[in-house]
């Protein structure tokens, strides 16, 4: 099937933590030769669209702009400018979160705070969680960027955004607002950064459970590549299943 846009998830589909896969490399110049628009869509919310940007072209030789890059802080700031409920935030998070909602002009409020966001955060203490869950029982609004409970490292699976999400949870009774995919809150504002309408783009990732049920939730097509975190065995007769699936973007015909 054509697509005039494509929606494509980072970690699993282009790279695998520091290591290349190849084949994508090879897809994105199909899509830059072609000039069809596509746009990364992530849940990360620690680095900044440049540092995303810089990360793949400095390691993986994958050369494109800033603006292709969306991230889930990019979609919560905008999603918390749209509630119009005020511009004070405490935030557990790192460098792409916090400068994200800088530039939606929102401020640092240890005390009062209009908003408290939840996301990966490596340096987070627990002074910040006493804060955040003193700040959600006062009635700030409880938002967190994704619901990842793990990420891969050279490690293995370590904690991701949702397990610190779980705790603030857990200690609160509150139920957070989540923006990332699978969520139609980022989804929705991804097709509007493209331009283009759900029913003309395809969500393409490794991750059933993130970027195949961003697509099938919101009627967005979804292309799954085994390359990353879903294999063939483990979509079982029960599951709905991708609109698309291969073992390589290699495989994949862009018209």
């Amino acid at each position: 099937m054509d697509y005039k846009g494509y929606l494509i998830d980072l970690d699993g589909t282009m790279y695998n933590g520091t290591e290349p896969i190849l084949a994508a490399k090879r897809f994105i110049k199909r899509l830059q030769d072609k000039h069809i628009p596509f746009l990364f869509v992530t849940n990360n919310a620690t680095q900044t669209q440049k540092e995303v940007r810089d990360n793949l072209q400095t390691n993986f030789d994958i050369v494109v702009k800033e603006e292709q890059v969306y991230t889930s802080s990019l979609a919560t700031a905008k999603y918390m400018k749209k509630l119009n409920k005020g511009n004070k935030v405490f935030t557990i998070g790192e460098t792409g979160l916090k400068d994200a909602l800088a530039k939606a002009d929102f401020i640092e409020d240890k005390e009062n705070p209009d908003f408290v966001v939840v996301a990966l955060d490596r340096q987070v203490t627990y002074t910040d969680f006493e804060i955040a869950t003193l700040a959600i029982q006062k009635g700030a609004q409880f938002i967190a960027t994704n619901k990842d409970t793990n990420r891969p490292s050279e490690k293995g699976m370590v904690p991701g955004a949702g397990s610190l999400v779980a705790l603030v949870v857990a200690a609160t009774r509150v139920e957070p607002t989540f923006i990332g995919k699978p969520e139609s809150i980022i989804m929705d504002e991804a097709v509007e950064v493209i331009g283009l309408k759900k029913e003309e783009v395809v969500m393409v990732g490794d991750n059933y459970e993130t970027d195949i049920l961003a697509g099938i939730q919101n009627n967005i097509d979804t292309l799954l590549v085994y390359t990353g975190f879903t294999k063939p065995e483990d979509l079982t007769v029960d599951m709905k299943k991708p609109t698309h699936s291969i073992r390589s973007l290699d495989e994949w015909t862009i018209r």
